[in-house]
């Protein structure tokens, strides 16, 4: 049965679609037209996503801090983390809201519940996991045959969650390039198999490696493609004298020097060279070496959504047929949702090796993987003093201080403008985070930067907590305007304050965010461990694909 329906859908994709428009045939999928393939292909996959875009436009899938400063009152009215929803009160109030939006549509109550959860920004993994949902439903229910146009249509995805909103949940496009990474990881091991599959063994019966194939496989790749740039005369592509022409073309010192980066021209790149011809009467190679000279080695686009970036670009492998891939990636997406599912746990148990009795721990605002981390500490027989800054103007720090003191850990809620004068007494601060950038920088709540001067003044170490999946592949080009939104300053003054004449000439800006630089951070403290901001960009060579980075700017 399940044949049955995938060949009718296979002949109902080639025969046309809805939507008013020529359908778009399989096999000329691009992240750009992807939306329009769903509309002819896949109606109720795309209905999905336009029902999660509309959330994410209408800010019910931001977190509370995120959605406060933009004045989304239906986030607000849950101002305790762990209140219940069917609660009386504020939660109760949530749950009246949910039960009519459920009264007013015909979706189930499950949904309603996820809305309702995602609304109070109780917790950021909801918004995380149901982009996972999505995409696993997406992904499972499509017709797509290779990994090349699994990987058109993630792309595609990823650009239409970005442009609905997702700049404002950085963890949305987070992991969707992780699941990229692990479709690609997914594909090449199909190739390893089968390699590792046909090696030789050994009198003991243990497989031996072929001659050439130990650890200096890096060191090979480059010499081939240092090989592939030498003309027949033992010069470079570029016009210099190869300098290992007197030896053979075998790899040296010199030449290793010479392949630097802009130099060295992958396979992917003389493949797609190869297929547009000469340029201007040159050689392939030297075509090759002069458009990309400003390329990095394996980076072959994957930012921009320029024409280059839509043309698929991948190793053959990605255009083969595998019967076995989509239930391979099936459960990498599942492993991914179990890593987000016991996130806190694993961060929590960490919570005795970097809280130690009789200190005292300053946090800033509201969070709800410190206050859990807080917790954690304390059902552990740790005695310890909070101090929490009250986090204004939306004091997100007064709910946090008071779920603290229900817990019985000594707390203290301290004005923001005192947080200089008790730094003194401090000996650590915990930061929440919104997103851990590629170079070891921070983007925690507005005014946290403060926070994070006065205890580098001080000397006080900084420990941001925060998940993996906070992770985002961007550097600070844009100072404190990065991943920023400026709001409303209705918070900050009262708009009946504006008809006097001096206020009136003041310029108020509200930022949402602050930029902390790495120099101000002592430690990030993960789900996977303990880490110094000048590791941070090792973790995104594990997580994410270096292609993938840029994808959906």
């Amino acid at each position: 049965a399940p044949a049955t329906m995938r060949d009718r859908s296979m002949s109902s994709d080639s025969a046309g679609g809805g939507g008013g428009g020529s359908a778009i045939h399989l096999d000329g999928l691009s992240p750009a037209n992807v939306r329009k393939w769903l509309q002819s292909a896949h109606p109720k996959q795309l209905a999905l996503l336009d029902k999660f875009e509309m959330e994410l436009r209408l800010g019910r899938l931001s977190t509370s801090s995120t959605a406060g400063a933009r004045g989304n009152a239906f986030a607000l009215l849950s101002t305790d983390p762990n209140s219940d929803p069917s609660a009386s009160g504020p939660g109760g109030l949530v749950s009246a809201t949910a039960a009519a939006a459920t009264a007013a549509s015909p979706a189930s109550s499950s949904s309603a519940l996820t809305y309702t959860g995602a609304a109070s920004g109780r917790d950021r993994r909801l918004v995380t996991v149901r982009t996972l949902e999505l995409l696993r439903t997406i992904i499972g229910s499509t017709r797509w045959k290779t990994g090349a146009q699994l990987m058109c249509l993630l792309k595609g995805l990823g650009r239409e969650l970005q442009a609905a909103g997702g700049y404002r949940e950085p963890a949305i496009g987070n992991v969707v390039r992780r699941v990229m990474c692990a479709v690609r990881d997914e594909v090449m091991a199909g190739v390893q198999q089968p390699e590792a599959a046909a090696g030789p063994l050994d009198d003991d019966g243990s497989k031996s490696k072929r001659k050439g194939s130990s650890d200096m496989g890096p060191i090979d790749e480059l010499s081939d493609s240092f090989s592939a740039m030498k003309g027949p005369t033992g010069t470079v592509a570029g016009g210099g004298t190869s300098a290992n022409a007197a030896s053979g073309g075998k790899l040296s010192l010199a030449s290793m020097l010479w392949a630097h980066p802009q130099h060295v021209v992958s396979t992917k790149q003389q493949t797609r060279h190869a297929r547009s011809g000469s340029h201007g009467g040159q050689t392939g190679a030297a075509a090759a070496l002069r458009s990309d000279s400003f390329h990095s080695v394996g980076s072959t686009g994957g930012g921009g959504g320029t024409a280059d970036d839509d043309e698929a670009t991948y190793p053959p492998i990605f255009y083969t047929q595998r019967p076995d891939l989509r239930q391979t990636v099936m459960e990498a997406i599942q492993e991914i949702m179990s890593d987000l599912e016991d996130m806190h746990k694993n961060i929590n148990d960490q919570s005795t090796s970097h809280i130690h009795a009789g200190e005292v721990v300053l946090t800033y605002a509201r969070s709800k993987t410190i206050e859990l981390f807080l917790k954690a500490a304390a059902s552990k027989k740790r005695k310890f003093q909070v101090v929490v800054c009250e986090g204004a103007p939306h004091f997100g720090g007064h709910a946090m201080a008071k779920s603290l003191a229900e817990a019985g850990i000594d707390t203290v809620v301290c004005n923001d403008a005192t947080t200089f004068a008790a730094m003194a007494r401090v000996n650590k601060v915990l930061l929440p985070a919104h997103a851990v950038l590629a170079n070891g920088g921070l983007i925690a709540p507005s005014g946290a930067h403060m926070v994070a001067l006065a205890a580098k003044h001080n000397s006080v170490p900084v420990v941001t907590i925060t998940g993996m999946f906070k992770l985002c592949p961007m550097y600070p080009h844009e100072g404190q305007d990065t991943l920023n939104d400026l709001v409303s300053p209705s918070s900050v003054v009262d708009f009946g304050a504006m008809s006097d004449k001096i206020i009136s000439d003041v310029e108020f800006i509200n930022p949402v965010h602050d930029y902390i630089p790495p120099q101000l951070v002592s430690l990030y403290v993960t789900n996977i461990g303990a880490f110094q901001p000048s590791y941070i960009y090792r973790l995104l060579a594990e997580y994410y694909h270096s292609d993938d980075w840029e994808s959906f700017e």
